[in-house]
């Protein structure tokens, strides 16, 4: 059977549809890449905070119009999981409703399927289950790996732990044996993801085992760039900074969402962390590796956050000066603490807030990029513009959400190649430049 998939959301969906790809072909079927002809549709879907909900629900019913007649219909992941069966009672269009534990069931949902709707939302285990085989998606030269599933923090405003369950890291040897894999099939940066990538090995090994596992994966023949998404400030140990320093293969990126900067914030968001140990973690991060960019992620308008202290966190984002920084209006999630604070904050304000935000991080963002001008950048090449103009990334971006390098060249790159590229200009997110061989 001809199955297209269609993943909303962050990295680890795309890791979770990308399993469910090689499940489905390993069971026969093939993964196309136009849902016209397509004999099923899976949509893997986010259900993370509001605006992620809505885009999910937009795009199963415009795949239910677009699908062929006849076609089966599945929503899977964090939205089914979270809403399943009040989407299985108010959504007739789609046939099958699947959670984030069920993609090896798949096959025989789809062998099986007599055309009567069907849902299946299996709790989260206490281990990391593997999947056999991984079908890439996406461009084979970058891609994420998930090193754990699941979270142990208890953040007052976030409804991942009720979705995914607790924390359940890999076996260390799973995650190598998978790297060597995506190196020859042509991966040369790997991404390591998870709900908190620092928490990796606590729950298998009793203690943290990130830094032994990046210096294994360092090990891995083609790799060239590894990246860390989704670390917390408090796990960060003078071991991971070490180990960030001394491997060249580690990229001096490192992505540590603070959320807020505000002591009594922090608190009621049920967070370990305090302004002063954030400004410590970076600062260590910055003495030791003086070059890193890290990105990082802060939320506006939580709830009872006052006038005063989005001040603060305006005046935080302009000291820290952060290189990378996403900003998301806080989202209501019914189901956690942060939903049953007073006084919530009206929407109005949370959108201007974090619009403050934005405004105050693309001027930065334009002084950090003048700052390359006259410097020489390795650049992962992702395409062409037009014959002799490409695009890429720096080892400082991550794909999709982080800066582009546009630069010339005199030399045919296929996507994959990673150049020399001399910056020569700067805007308020992208940097351009000109390859050069030194």
């Amino acid at each position: 059977m001809d199955i297209y998939i269609e993943t909303l959301g962050c990295l680890k969906n795309v890791c979770d549809s990308e399993a469910a790809a090689g499940i489905l072909e390993n069971a026969g079927h093939r993964v196309v890449e136009s849902v016209a002809g397509a004999e099923a549709v899976l949509v893997n879907t986010c259900g993370f905070i509001d605006d992620a909900k809505r885009e999910s629900i937009s795009k199963i019913f415009e795949l239910a119009n677009q699908k062929d007649d006849g076609a089966v219909l599945i929503v899977s992941g964090c939205l089914p999981q979270r809403y399943g069966e009040k989407l299985f009672a108010q959504m007739p269009e789609v046939d099958v409703f699947i959670g984030v534990n069920d993609y090896s069931a798949l096959p025989g949902i789809i062998d099986g399927y007599s055309g009567k709707r069907e849902k299946l939302f299996s709790p989260s285990g206490k281990e990391y289950v593997e999947t056999p085989h991984r079908r890439l998606l996406g461009k084979p030269f970058s891609a994420a790996i998930k090193i754990a599933d699941g979270c142990d923090n208890a953040c007052a405003y976030c409804v991942i732990p009720s979705i995914r369950g607790g924390c359940r890291s890999r076996a260390k040897e799973n995650v190598v044996a998978e790297a060597a894999s995506l190196a020859k099939r042509g991966c040369k940066e790997l991404i390591l993801v998870a709900q908190d990538v620092t928490a990796y090995g606590w729950d298998l090994y009793g203690r943290p085992e990130l830094p032994q596992l990046l210096r294994e994966l360092c090990k891995t023949d083609g790799i060239r760039w590894i990246r860390l998404m989704y670390c917390y400030e408090d796990r960060i140990t003078e071991e991971l900074i070490e180990t960030m320093k001394s491997e060249e293969k580690i990229c001096k990126y490192i992505d540590i969402p603070v959320q807020h900067c505000n002591d009594r914030i922090l608190s009621s968001m049920n967070r370990r962390s305090t302004k002063g140990s954030i400004i410590s973690a970076v600062n260590r991060l910055r003495s030791a590796m003086p070059d890193i960019h890290i990105r990082s992620t802060v939320i506006a308008g939580l709830p009872g956050e006052t006038r005063e202290e989005f001040a603060e966190l305006l005046d935080f984002i302009e000291e820290m000066r952060f290189e990378r920084l996403g900003v998301f209006a806080y989202s209501k999630e019914e189901g956690t603490p942060a939903a049953k604070i007073k006084p919530q904050v009206r929407a109005d304000v949370k959108e201007s807030r974090k619009d403050a935000i934005m405004l105050k991080q693309l001027e930065i963002s334009h002084q950090l990029n003048a700052g390359k001008i006259g410097k020489t950048l390795e650049v992962l090449v992702e395409g062409a513009d037009c014959e002799g103009a490409y695009y890429g990334r720096s080892r400082y971006d991550a794909p999709e959400i982080d800066n582009s390098v546009i630069f010339t060249s005199k030399d045919a790159h296929r996507p994959g190649d990673i150049v020399k590229v001399e910056i020569t200009d700067a805007f308020d997110y992208d940097i351009t430049g000109r390859e050069v061989h030194v």
